[in-house]
């Protein structure tokens, strides 16, 4: 542009001359900041596009949480913070606020889970241990929920199994929990495939809830014909039927367990499904008992002690068990004034195998009833025996008496009444009551003074026999003893005689040759007359001689 001057003033005075002002260019040390507000904008808008859900989780305490440092992990990978730590309005517990990652917002769903994790010693074993050098930090479990949620209650203690292990979870029915614990081990034939990871007592009071989780592949193994039962600690019985001692392996006796197996007496069952429920026996033995329907109720009246006689006792037929003891009490009876022993049984009356009693459902309770009552017309009678005689224990064993009293019909609360008999140790005692009776009835005294005269008479004929003894010593010995050498003085002389050297024994021996030489003379002269008789008259020829 060129620049013009301008029209001279009047005065005389050159004009001045205008000049237009150059652009103006930043200089190079802005540039820094420049840059550094464009990359902390830039931070900041990663760090905002990459935010994810805000959460809160309340606990208990804030033991080993600090804002600003705790970490949220999920397999040990980072995925939030903890950014403020609050105390709740009625001061119960405290409310941590979480921010999770962008990519962890998946975890802010109703059923997931989170917990502090620091060293822990529980039933499962030790965890945590190495929060000692990091710190403790926050856990979470994966829920598979749809639904979203912002607000959470932490685990006081870790959950036993996470969502992503494979298995199968199942409810067990119990009566009470025994020494089962969080963590105590799930058993299959003494194999430890799974673990209690909650209990619960029923809402009425009158039961436990128990859920265990069998992991995968041995879930495969628990069908609809499957029993659990308690495997816990030491199981010792001392009953009827002696001292019966069963454990399972060292950590069950500890820390308690479950154990299941399908059941023996049913046929192969269908696959159970996750949550299935299932009923959990106090052993073995019960889980495995066969189901008989309901029992039968009745009560025997027992005049002899029940010493011995428990509430579980066996009712048995003939070693085979049909029932139990259900109660014991007692009555007292104005009319008799005497006191009486009901003693309540339940009996499964198909175990008795007798037609339709085989079949409870098939008849109704009149029509078992009426059959019962014909058995025992036939004598069918209840009787206390000793199971054990070094512990003591009775049961109750049911059998058939041909000379059984007529029962006496009766009922006690509704119950019908089955008859007894005394018991094998009363018939016992009364029959060594009537020994000591009888024994009672000897009179002892009498016996007494014939013994002592005979005594008496035995000590009379003892002084007679000394003073004979003494007579045999003082006049028979000596005579013995004359006559005893007089009888030697013979045998010396008979050995003189009869010696190989004596006179006798020569003179016998040349007598005996004698007769030996005359002996075979007549048998010569024999032959001769045999061969010539008439040399007997004609005398003996002239040529023979």
């Amino acid at each position: 542009m060129t620049e013009k001057p301008e029209t001279p003033p009047a005065s005389g005075l050159e004009a001045p001359m205008r000049r237009s002002r150059r652009r103006w260019l930043p200089s190079l040390v802005w540039i820094v900041p420049i840059v550094a507000a464009l990359a902390g904008l830039s931070f900041a808008l990663d760090a905002w596009l990459e935010r994810g859900p805000t959460i809160e989780i309340s606990f208990r305490s804030a033991e080993g949480i600090e804002a600003g440092k705790t970490k949220v992990r999920y397999k040990d990978l980072d995925i939030g913070r903890v950014t403020a730590i609050n105390l709740a309005d009625d001061h119960s517990h405290v409310i941590v606020e979480v921010e999770l990652t962008d990519d962890a917002s998946g975890f802010a769903v109703e059923d997931s889970r989170f917990w502090v994790v620091k060293p822990r010693i529980a039933a499962s074993g030790v965890s945590g241990l190495g929060t000692l050098l990091s710190g403790a930090y926050i856990g979470v479990d994966a829920g598979r929920s749809k639904v979203r949620a912002t607000s959470f209650v932490g685990l006081e203690v870790p959950p036993i199994v996470t969502a992503d292990t494979p298995g199968k979870q199942f409810v067990l029915r119990a009566k009470d929990l025994g020494s089962l614990d969080i963590g105590s081990p799930v058993y299959f034939r003494r194999v430890n495939v799974g673990q209690v990871v909650a209990y619960d007592l029923d809402e009425d009071g009158k039961g436990v809830t128990v859920r265990v989780f069998v992991k995968s592949p041995y879930d495969a193994l628990v069908t609809t014909s499957t029993r659990f039962w308690h495997s816990s600690g030491v199981n010792l019985k001392l009953n009827a039927d002696g001292l019966k001692l069963q454990t399972e392996s060292i950590v069950s006796v500890l820390l308690g367990g479950v154990s299941f197996l399908d059941s023996p007496h049913l046929p192969p069952g269908e696959l159970a499904q996750n949550d299935a429920e299932f009923e959990l026996a106090a052993n073995q033995e019960e889980a495995f008992k066969i189901e008989d329907g309901p029992p039968t109720s009745f009560v025997m009246y027992f005049d002899q002690s029940v010493r011995g006689l428990s509430p579980g006792a066996p009712v048995d037929f003939r070693g085979v068990v049909i029932g139990e003891v259900r109660s014991i009490g007692i009555e007292f009876h104005r009319e008799t004034n005497s006191f009486r022993l009901p003693v309540v049984v339940d009996l499964y009356l198909s175990r008795l195998g007798v037609g339709a009693l085989a079949h409870p459902g098939a008849l109704s309770e009149e029509a078992r009833t009426r059959l019962l009552n014909d058995l025992v017309r036939r004598g069918m009678r209840a009787q206390l025996r000793n199971g054990n005689l070094l512990t003591g224990q009775l049961y109750v064993a049911i059998d058939l008496f041909k000379d059984a009293p007529p029962p006496k019909p009766g009922r006690h609360h509704n119950l019908q009444e089955f008859p007894t008999v005394p018991g094998t140790f009363d018939e016992l005692q009364g029959k060594l009551a009537e020994i000591v009776a009888k024994i009672g009835k000897v009179p002892f005294d009498t016996i007494g003074q014939d013994l002592s005269a005979a005594l008496a008479g035995v000590r009379a004929t003892v002084a007679s026999a000394d003073k004979l003894v003494q007579r045999l010593d003082g006049q028979v010995a000596p005579e013995i003893l004359a006559a005893m050498q007089d009888a030697r003085k013979t045998l010396r002389a008979a050995e003189g005689t009869f010696s190989a050297d004596a006179p006798l024994q020569q003179d016998l021996r040349r007598a005996l040759q004698e007769l030996t030489r005359t002996a075979n003379s007549l048998r010569q002269l024999t032959d001769y007359l045999e061969e010539n008789p008439q040399s007997l008259l004609r005398g003996k020829p002239k040529e023979d001689r």
